[in-house]
């Protein structure tokens, strides 16, 4: 979530962020638990098991809730398109429930994880600020392990059987890990790759690279003409991760299997060295020699603009053509998906265990769940956040809701992406960057002392 758009959706989660609020808000709460260890802890189970057990399907049907509730949504505000739908849902649950939805806007999902933490911290186990937070990957680890999210609920939705979870596991596994009820699948986002067609024109020496091992060689051939944000950026880690992913495409299955356990010093070095000699190998062919890289997502979009670059990505697959049609990016863009992979993830919708309006909750992520919510979602003029709904368990009717119009020239094409790969296990990602950061964080700083003086 929380990114960036619809995924930087979401995670907005730079890991040190959330590892600086987590920690801080987990002293606070041992030493509470130092002084008053009986009434914290006995209360925090008490108020998590009956949460569980008195919310059904049959409760959110019947939807026997306070008069005019106030559901507050912690998500990410960093972009007028997604505010603008989280506007529309308000409406429409307010119309069908008479349930007040307030937006509560993050620039990231861990100021929400950060909140939770410090009411249980302080007894708080009943009357939560937090009703529903859109979150997924770290923050989602966070919370789980902690502790802090209502159990077994979101596989009870009505509108849950949308997602047909026999045949779709993405919508019941956060970063490889079990949901187990806690979260509520609503979007899908996927690494998006974006350029300019005026700048590589298709001819034998500036072909479009479709792979990372072509990307590569066309790094070395166009050189400045490619690079990343700089990790912990969201978008940047998730370049890193598109190519840890794929380097170990061939590797023994043992190897391999290493991407969806936990980081440790042990299994750290195997995983990791064949990005390191990737990137040691593309870094001087970037911009700048790799020697400085840019801060986002949005800065790389704007050397884009600029000419400076030919070659970007995304999260967010409608970012480009929306961009476009603001004049941020020429009309000669075009975006596609790489031949050997996307990566790809589920964005959810979670409720806290001490949630004030946990029923209300949850009938607005059956509305967010729903075929209507989905489509109006999905059209690429209000968001183009794919849908996380399987068309062949709608009707006729309900298939019609997701018709689009002509897209436009810069959105990537319908049905690019053939073969989609999972995020690691969110562990690898401050694996990552501390290797990340002492190999070539320290390169870039003496660079920059280097120009100064």
């Amino acid at each position: 979530m929380p990114l960036t758009r619809c995924w930087q959706l979401n995670t907005r989660h730079r890991f040190g962020i959330v590892a600086f609020f987590v920690y801080t808000s987990l002293f606070i709460f041992v030493l509470c638990c130092a002084f008053w260890p009986n009434s914290v802890l006995a209360s925090s189970a008490v108020s998590t098991s009956a949460l569980s057990t008195s919310i059904t399907a049959e409760s959110i049907e019947s939807k026997k809730l306070d008069e005019n509730p106030n559901v507050y949504f912690y998500a990410w505000g960093g972009d007028a398109q997604i505010n603008a739908y989280i506007q529309w849902a308000a409406k429409q649950v307010q119309a069908k429930y008479n349930i007040n939805l307030h937006h509560v806007k993050l620039s990231d999902t861990s100021e929400a994880v950060s909140r939770v933490l410090a009411e249980k911290s302080a007894g708080n186990n009943h009357k939560g600020s937090v009703d529903l937070v859109w979150i997924n990957g770290a923050n989602f680890a966070t919370m789980s392990e902690h502790s802090l999210l209502l159990p077994n609920w979101a596989n009870k939705l009505p509108n849950f059987k949308y997602t047909d979870p026999k045949n779709n596991p993405a919508v019941t596994f956060d970063f490889g890990i079990p949901t187990k009820g806690m979260e509520a699948p609503w979007g899908q986002a996927s690494l998006t790759f974006y350029y300019d067609n005026l700048a590589i024109d298709g001819s034998a020496n500036n072909q479009l690279p479709t792979t990372l091992d072509q990307l590569l060689k066309w790094s070395a051939k166009h050189p400045g003409r490619f690079s990343y944000p700089k990790p912990p950026d969201y978008l940047g880690m998730s370049f890193l991760k598109y190519a840890l992913v794929v380097l170990h495409e061939k590797s023994d299955e043992k190897i391999k299997a290493q991407l969806n356990q936990v980081a440790n010093e042990q299994n750290s070095k195997l995983v990791l060295t064949p990005l390191w000699d990737f990137l040691n190998q593309l870094h001087p062919t970037l911009w700048r020699h790799g020697q400085h890289f840019m801060q986002s997502g949005a800065q790389m979009r704007r050397l884009v603009d600029d000419t400076e670059l030919s070659l970007a990505f995304t999260f967010s697959a409608p970012e480009v053509p929306a961009a476009v049609q603001r004049f941020d990016l020429p009309k000669s863009i075009r975006s596609y998906a790489m031949e050997d992979g996307s990566l790809s993830n589920t964005h959810f919708v979670a409720i806290p265990y001490n949630a004030s309006q946990p029923k209300a909750a949850q009938l607005v992520a059956n509305f967010l769940l729903s075929p209507e919510a989905q489509a109006h979602k999905q059209t690429p003029s209000v968001w183009g956040d794919k849908s996380v709904i399987i068309p062949t368990t709608l009707s006729p009717e309900q298939q019609a809701l997701f018709k689009t119009q002509t897209p436009h020239p810069s959105a990537l094409p319908f049905n690019s992406i053939k073969r989609t790969l999972s995020e690691p296990h969110p562990s690898w990602v401050e694996a990552i960057l501390t290797g990340w950061q002492s190999r070539y964080g320290v390169r870039l700083l003496e660079a920059s002392n280097e120009h100064d003086s």
